[in-house]
């Protein structure tokens, strides 16, 4: 007799210079080992920052195209295509699992932003695995993301895997050039705090908004609020999220990523630091 299909497991991923998509470093080869040690999910639904919009959408196509949505990078960045196949199928259970949440679906107007294929380059290289993307609504408080997150939580059961992509600290004005691999004090206070209630206690994680450090780790919300999405998936499990790798960059950048009801992966020792931005635009302007 076939036994339960184990729940398949979710990640927030701090996805940082789109130039991680490029190269091997100790986050990049995180997310290689993540996804080579995670059952081969049905499809991947990631929530990234950079479809930031003023709606619930989710794209509905069958061949998303690869968006690059930045500025003032190498022309290698541009030449990225990453081909994964869409699952139109799955906008209709997203409607479902998320009620009474109104979803619309996107056939043409969106694809996958370097928020998803910068991490799923290495997570999932063959560009075989199904992915889809649910936009960010940029109207709806907090609390709606945490509950979203709560109500994805059951497609886990159908083998899909919810994936955030952003950055915990993530202050583009405050980027000190000569600090690659170090975090800025309050940057470090807030990420703790975020671990602490990340790996402890991820139902509380709205306390963050709270948090004194708050408006100078997120000056904009957009890059934090996948991390609520996996919060309300660990919360739903009923236990807490599982740190995958962490670190820092250009003092206000956290790299910190987070697994749910994943087994830790073996890492490479001795990997260099998260990509340098490298572009000739200020990060701000680059859409990083």
């Amino acid at each position: 007799m076939t036994g339960p299909v184990p729940a398949m497991p979710a990640a927030f991923l701090g996805h940082g210079s789109p130039m991680n998509a490029l190269e091997r470093n100790r986050y990049s080869d995180a997310w290689r080992a993540f996804g080579a040690a995670v059952p081969r999910p049905r499809a991947v639904l990631v929530v990234s920052a950079h479809w930031y919009i003023g709606a619930t959408a989710v794209t509905a196509m069958a061949r998303p195209r690869t968006i690059h949505d930045f500025y003032g990078f190498p022309q290698a960045l541009f030449d990225v295509r990453y081909a994964a196949p869409g699952l139109p199928d799955l906008a209709n259970e997203i409607a479902d699992v998320v009620e009474p949440e109104q979803v619309g679906a996107d056939h043409d107007s969106w694809g996958l932003d370097h928020g998803t294929w910068s991490v799923l380059v290495h997570a999932f290289p063959k560009a075989d695995v199904p992915v889809v993307q649910l936009s960010i609504n940029a109207l709806q408080p907090p609390e709606y993301h945490l509950r979203m997150g709560r109500k994805l939580a059951a497609l886990r059961e159908r083998g899909v895997m919810v994936v955030g992509s952003g950055n915990v600290v993530h202050n583009l004005r405050a980027i000190d050039w000569k600090q690659p691999d170090a975090g800025f004090d309050w940057a470090r206070r807030f990420d703790d705090h975020a671990r602490q209630v990340m790996t402890e206690r991820p139902g509380d994680v709205l306390e963050l908004f709270e948090h004194p450090d708050f408006r100078m780790a997120v000056p904009t919300d957009e890059h934090f609020l996948p991390l609520l999405y996996i919060a309300g998936i660990a919360a739903e499990s009923g236990s807490g999220a599982g740190v995958l790798v962490d670190g820092y960059a250009y003092g206000s950048l956290s790299m910190a990523c987070y697994t749910v009801g994943a087994c830790d992966p073996a890492l490479q020792e001795g990997l260099g630091g998260a990509a340098a931005l490298e572009t000739v635009m200020a990060p701000e302007d680059a859409n990083v």
